[in-house]
């Protein structure tokens, strides 16, 4: 079973800092030249602009935590420059973008992963805020990317680790209660498989999700279940995201459908 005593990040804390930077590059570039009015069709109480602002806003926020080494969770009044650039020019929202991302990748390779400072998860360090922020930025690039009709593509490593991140949220969200649609989440006996079809075998990117009565388990590896999903690591990762539906021709469903419905139905954290 995976869970947080197992090692915490396969990347590596400079990583992290680099996908930060990388990352928000390539929303910049789905955001050139793109109607930033238009509405998100994964996130529709946003437009892209209300998406960029989100991402930048979330890097100046956790810089500031890092930064100031807090003991609980910083007021977002607090943050400079978190609601974004006053001028609707979109070169004053691609320079804020690239600030924001350059001084959180800055701030978290100063502290180091070990740093302590506060977070709402079973880590309380820097490290953890690393991981989130490289994530945030790969998902709601995706977010973007779908708004703007452009291309889409994840490095292997660093999608299978989205997956696990993500896999380790729900899984902590159910343990201390956050929602009833997590609690939701137990068995007895049901069993998910994620199957990436496109990878080498060392990224190991095929997961094992079980529904026990005593709340989630999963780690990687092949194992026959109730339900799988395959395709593409990429696709499968927006899938499993509910950034593309289960009818997208790039993913493929085998077996109880419904059992996956349900999880996506549920497995939510915020």
């Amino acid at each position: 079973m995976t869970t947080e005593k197992q090692p915490y990040a396969p990347l590596s804390h400079d990583r992290y800092c680099d996908e930060i930077l990388a990352q928000t590059d390539l929303l910049r570039d789905h955001l050139r030249g793109a109607d930033l009015a238009v509405t998100v069709p994964t996130c529709p109480d946003w437009t892209l602009r209300d998406l960029a602002v989100h991402v930048g806003g979330a890097h100046r926020w956790v810089e500031t935590t890092v930064r100031t080494r807090a003991v609980e969770e910083v007021s977002e009044k607090a943050v400079e420059g978190f609601e974004g650039p006053a001028d609707d020019d979109p070169a004053a929202l691609d320079a804020w973008l690239a600030d924001g991302a350059r001084r959180t990748a800055d701030t978290l390779r100063a502290a180091g992963p070990d740093e302590p400072c506060w977070t709402w998860s079973w880590r309380r360090d820097a490290g953890f805020w690393a991981r989130r922020m490289a994530h945030e930025t790969v998902v709601h690039r995706a977010d973007a990317a779908l708004a703007a009709g452009a291309a889409y593509d994840v490095p292997p490593e660093l999608a299978a680790d989205a997956i696990d991140e993500w896999l380790q949220i729900v899984t902590y969200g159910q343990r201390i209660g956050f929602d009833q649609a997590l609690i939701d989440l137990r068995g007895p006996g049901r069993t998910l498989h994620l199957h990436a079809t496109d990878t080498a075998p060392e990224v190991a990117a095929e997961w094992l999700i079980e529904l026990r009565d005593e709340g989630i388990a999963w780690r990687r590896g092949h194992q026959k279940a109730d339900v799988a999903l395959r395709g593409p690591l990429t696709a499968l990762l927006l899938a499993f995201y509910r950034r593309v539906p289960l009818d997208d021709a790039r993913v493929e469903v085998l077996g109880e459908r419904e059992l996956l419905e349900f999880w996506l139905e549920r497995a939510t954290f915020g």
